[in-house]
């Protein structure tokens, strides 16, 4: 299924459990959005959703704001990227997580917790807390990072604040 140029408002719940659905031009007020779907690809769109993409699988998202808290918990194969996202604790509990040059809000704090990631992230960050594995390089600064005797094994990720000269 496709869908384009949308306008969807009090929509909770929307797509979950959806298999193989292209979406370009959405804009999404409601919470709960595309939980336990896969193989979702999600373009310049504006996403206004409290835990969307909770163990959602083979999903890519390109180009979207994303606005909500506990995003994405429990994905596998999730990428996205130029997005920016807000909310508290997004991308948690994810594995093979896939970050390409997105932006956070001040108020997206203790993000990547128990997460497997690559990540190239533009701008700074409020706080990064016990990331599992895979490599996190922030273009500004890191507000706290986070990295106690919680983490998980192999606790061998790697993370890198990258400074402008």
């Amino acid at each position: 299924a496709s869908f384009r140029n949308c306008e969807i408002l009090n929509a909770d719940y929307l797509g979950i459990r959806t298999d193989n659905v292209f979406i370009d031009k959405l804009h999404l007020e409601g919470n709960y959005a595309f939980q336990y779907s896969k193989n979702v690809e999600i373009k310049n769109s504006l996403l206004n959703s409290k835990d969307a993409l909770w163990d959602c699988e083979n999903v890519t998202i390109t180009d979207c704001e994303i606005n909500g808290e506990y995003l994405a918990w429990y994905s596998r194969g999730l990428t996205l990227i130029r997005c920016h996202i807000t909310g508290p604790q997004p991308l948690c509990y994810c594995e093979n997580l896939t970050l390409v040059d997105c932006t956070f809000g001040d108020d997206a704090n203790l993000m990547l917790e128990y997460s497997t990631v690559k990540a190239s992230i533009k701008g700074d960050v409020h706080s990064i807390k016990n990331p599992t594995s895979g490599s996190i390089s922030v273009a500004g600064h890191i507000g706290e990072l986070i990295i106690d005797e919680n983490q998980k094994a192999p606790a061998d990720c790697t993370i890198n604040e990258i400074h402008a000269e």
